[in-house]
């Protein structure tokens, strides 16, 4: 999509769409609404939306990170305790890894 051939009010719905949808447990969204909407929101000039695709970009923002340390926090506890877990550990997995832990 080429964001130089859409309005700043329409930059500012679809910023403003993909910042919500973030929160539909969709944080990919985030990471697409920081990587689109950067330039747009800190360095080009300004102009009246851009304060609001600011807020909106360091919002998502702080959810990517948030996501990413959350989901990393707990891919590391699972990889390490999934064995003592027992039956629940492999209840957790789609794949029961084969072998002794």
């Amino acid at each position: 999509m080429n964001l130089e051939r859409v309005s700043n009010e329409e930059k500012l719905g679809l910023c403003r769409k993909y910042y919500l949808g973030g929160f539909a447990f969709l944080p990919f969204l985030w990471l697409v609404n920081v990587v689109w909407f950067f330039q747009d929101a800190f360095i080009k000039p300004a102009y009246t939306e851009q304060l609001q695709i600011k807020a909106y970009v360091k919002r998502s923002g702080l959810g990517l990170a948030l996501w990413v340390a959350v989901l990393t926090t707990w891919i590391t506890i699972y990889q390490h305790y999934r064995a003592q877990w027992g039956e629940v550990g492999d209840s957790l997995s789609f794949t029961i890894p084969l072998g002794i832990p």
